[in-house]
């Protein structure tokens, strides 16, 4: 009997209770929902804190979900990506998030493949894994005049929580469906702009 297929969500983020609510973080913030809606708990695993679930899948085939967050600080994401794929059996279907200060406040993008776009985190997990990375990525807003590298640390605005509200469920829900189809031109139908 083949092994059940597995979905691994990397969530791009920074460990330490300074980093929670920014916008650096809005991986985690995704990974949160997606946990919380399947009813699991994150443990350390190596070097990422992971939730697993059992969902059944296409065809009554079960997929083993794994929800991961990297403890290595996000412009070293990749190593915990190295090694949970090391650690799996059987095939693996891996996605990442990650926030993106190119897209509006409430955007999302769904991509199978390409460059990491200047997401140093994102970046690293296509060169520790080396191979093509699905991704979605979750606007945060432009930074203006404020240094991309501090702009990313700063947690949201209080206006600006209503809005993340709403993504992070969009986000979520749109996730759960990938989770249980692994099916990317479904998510990016789901997510991406018309």
């Amino acid at each position: 009997m083949p092994s059940p297929r597995t979905r691994l969500v990397l969530g791009l983020g920074n460990p330490g209770s300074e980093y929670d609510g920014t916008r650096h973080n809005v991986g985690w913030a995704v990974l949160d929902r997606l946990a919380d809606g399947l009813g699991a708990a994150f443990a350390q695993r190596g070097r990422a804190q992971v939730a697993r679930a059992q969902l059944p899948g296409p065809r009554e085939q079960p997929v083993t979900v794994l929800l991961a967050k990297p403890t290595t600080f996000m412009n070293r994401s990749g190593r915990a990506a190295r090694d949970l794929l090391a650690d799996l059996d059987g095939p693996v279907d891996l996605l990442v998030i990650c926030d993106d200060f190119h897209l509006p406040l409430g955007r999302l993008r769904a991509r199978s493949k390409g460059s990491a776009g200047g997401q140093n985190g994102l970046a690293d997990v296509i060169a520790m894994t080396d191979r093509d990375v699905p991704r979605l990525r979750v606007g945060i807003g432009d930074p203006g005049r404020v240094p991309a590298e501090e702009y990313v640390l700063r947690p949201f605005k209080r206006g600006e929580q209503k809005q993340v509200e709403e993504l992070l469920v969009q986000a979520a829900e749109a996730l759960s469906e990938w989770l249980v189809h692994g099916d990317m031109a479904r998510l990016q139908q789901a997510v991406n702009p018309s």
